[in-house]
């Protein structure tokens, strides 16, 4: 099926979703001891600040993804009034990011009472999966909304490690975002690459980068995230080299190398079953039995 024909105002004018990981639990621990979370928060703000100023009709969305949750935290189409009314009570600080930190502690301050109830020895994952069903629908949402539109893209600043059980969820968000032509650019800020994150940004033709020097964020995001999707054809950005493309299975949601899958459903399992516990199809080996048991009524002369 051929795509539908895009109904852009100009090729430079963009919709950024931005995905901003904000698990305490990544943030408390010490794969983060390089960068704190208002020294992120700081470059992030700058970088936000940037994308603004670039076109007058580029249009921000910041969604807050948690351990327990995830929420909108800033829509620059919704805060064009409240903004005008705060920049005159505060100078020096750009009027939308009062805003964002005000909506982000509420976030925080409702993941936290989600989060007390669970006890979590490690550091937890954080849902990656939610907040990027969230983008999709809000773009989707965009889409419908006129005949106009600006081009939108997904970045996913993420540091949190990756969650084998929401690795279906995840798979499903990367192909509708592809079926979308929607490209999920990853900036990963852990000690660890993330292989959701990787395989997101190889099959949506999106940017996967993992700063060497976090203290220069700032600047890593404004020379690789920043220009609009027209202008990336004439630009170097960085190539996907050693995409982790291993699955999860399904009964014990963890990373697998080889593993058995259903030819009905294509689900994932480390070990042998006699049944798919998805679509409830029954496996190769006991077709092989019945099989092994008519060649032996074949061959026994009495049968």
């Amino acid at each position: 099926m051929a795509p539908a024909p895009s109904k852009l105002y100009t090729d430079d004018v963009s919709l950024l979703v931005l995905l901003l990981d904000a698990n305490p639990y990544f943030w408390g621990s010490a794969n983060s001891s390089s960068l704190s979370f208002p020294i992120f928060l700081s470059h992030v703000l700058s970088f936000l600040n940037s994308i603004l100023l670039l076109n007058q009709l580029n249009q921000l969305v910041v969604i807050a993804t948690g351990y327990n949750s995830c929420g909108y935290v800033y829509d620059s189409s919704l805060s064009s009034l409240s903004s005008m009314t705060q920049s005159s009570r505060n100078e020096r600080m750009p009027a939308f990011c009062s805003e964002l930190l005000q909506n982000l502690e509420g976030f925080l301050e409702k993941d936290e009472k989600l989060s007390s109830e669970d006890s979590v020895d490690d550091v937890g994952s954080s849902l990656l999966s939610g907040s990027l069903s969230m983008a999709l629908c809000y773009i989707q949402r965009v889409f419908r909304s006129g005949p106009l539109h600006p081009q939108p893209r997904i970045l996913c600043l993420h540091g949190s490690p990756d969650g084998p059980e929401q690795y279906v969820s995840v798979m499903n968000a990367i192909f509708s975002a592809q079926r979308s032509m929607v490209p999920i650019d990853c900036c990963v800020i852990g000690t660890q690459h993330s292989a959701f994150l990787q395989q997101a940004s190889y099959i949506t033709r999106g940017v996967y980068l993992k700063p060497p020097q976090l203290e220069g964020l700032f600047q890593y995001l404004c020379t690789v995230f920043a220009t609009d999707l027209h202008s990336r054809n004439f630009l170097q950005l960085p190539k996907p080299v050693g995409v982790d493309f291993r699955a999860s299975c399904f009964c014990h949601k963890s990373t697998i190398d080889m593993g058995y899958i259903c030819s009905v459903c294509l689900s994932i399992f480390c070990k042998h079953h006699k049944e798919c516990s998805t679509c409830g199809s029954i496996f190769g080996q006991a077709q092989s039995q019945a099989a092994s048991t008519s060649n032996q009524k074949r061959n026994d002369p009495q049968a």
